[in-house]
């Protein structure tokens, strides 16, 4: 393991295998959620945040109990009641510490739970059997990646609004063809690494 190893994996991540625009995981936040740039970066933040101890947390009770106890088919329960907790948590420091922003990222914020972002990077560090340094490295690649693409399309949205878009295409249709054109433009960094 080397850094030039930690830094592919983190550019990857990040660009070539972004977890919205390239793998389609988180789609439900990146649409409902990226209307104002700093709710989306709150997103973003919360989502990063749970990313990052998700996988720490999952990777120790892969290796320390699921492996130990031979009961690996248990995985998926147990990284969701993993994520599950982490969320809960998150959302109580978040409506303690701020409470505008608890307002405004509303519904979506407990439904980090079921976002398959985070579950997907889970079971993506365990099936390319990632060691404890690159799953977390991986982890905030991704969760960087996800804040990268939620908070350009919010700000794409809001430049949108100000614009002048056929009727046929307000709102959401719109918002549709802008993540489409943004996922075309993330495939451009296909031959990165």
């Amino acid at each position: 393991m080397s850094v030039s190893s930690l830094f592919i994996i983190l550019v990857s991540a990040i660009l070539v295998n972004n977890f919205i625009l390239s793998r389609f995981l988180g789609i439900c936040p990146f649409l409902g959620v990226s209307k104002q740039v700093e709710t989306a970066f709150g997103m973003g933040m919360a989502v990063t945040f749970v990313m990052a101890l998700a996988s720490i947390i999952t990777y120790l009770a892969q290796i320390l109990i699921l492996e130990e106890l031979n009961i690996q088919y248990m995985q998926t329960i147990v990284f969701i009641l993993v994520i599950a907790s982490l969320v809960q948590f998150v959302e109580m420091v978040i409506q303690k510490s701020s409470p505008t922003l608890y307002q405004s990222l509303g519904v979506f914020l407990p439904l980090i739970t079921t976002n398959c972002a985070v579950l997907g990077l889970t079971l993506i560090n365990i099936s390319q059997e990632y060691n404890l340094i690159e799953t977390i490295v991986h982890a905030i690649g991704a969760a960087l990646g996800f804040t990268l693409a939620i908070v350009l399309f919010a700000a794409i949205r809001e430049r949108l609004e100000l614009s002048h878009v056929p009727k046929a295409f307000k709102g959401f249709p719109i918002a549709l063809i802008t993540a489409s054109l943004m996922s075309l433009a993330f495939l451009g960094f296909a031959g990165l690494v």
